[in-house]
């Protein structure tokens, strides 16, 4: 005989996260059939004293499918994670991990140096190191009496 564990707000948790989803999905503006994003990395921006970091969270995704691009002062950060097909003896009975499409957009400051962009992928985290310009100094002129 086999148990069957009765879980009655199991279902709930789950129209919740689909309701979540659905209501947080972007989508090209006058196609509503055409997402932009199915999911979206969690994103670090911290300040140092020469650049500034960007830290995102893409486990499972490959360096090879993330593209990094900066265009009028706005860096993209898009990429895609692949769904792994379960076989069919395997058992998988749940699959919560996003897969799909992502993509995140953000202004840089005038500051940034949009030439010494570097982009590294370890253990599932992107970094991005956007160098500060160097901050030009003030010049002290001297006068000469004529």
């Amino acid at each position: 005989m086999n148990i069957a564990r009765f879980e009655p707000w199991n279902f709930v948790d789950l129209l919740h996260r689909d309701l979540d989803r659905l209501a947080t999905q972007r989508t090209v503006p006058g196609s509503a059939e055409n997402p932009v994003a199915d999911w979206v990395p969690a994103v670090d921006i911290i300040e140092e004293k020469d650049r500034y970091v960007l830290r995102a969270d893409v486990p499972g995704v490959r360096p090879e499918d993330i593209d990094v691009s900066m265009d009028n002062g706005v860096l993209s950060v898009s990429g895609q994670r692949h769904a792994i097909a379960p076989e069919d003896d395997s058992g998988v009975q749940r699959i919560e991990r996003a897969t799909g499409r992502f993509l995140r957009r953000f202004t840089l400051p005038e500051t940034a140096n949009a030439d010494g962009i570097a982009a590294k992928c370890a253990n599932g985290i992107l970094e991005v190191s956007i160098p500060k310009m160097p901050e030009v100094q003030a010049r002290r002129i001297t006068v000469e009496a004529a």
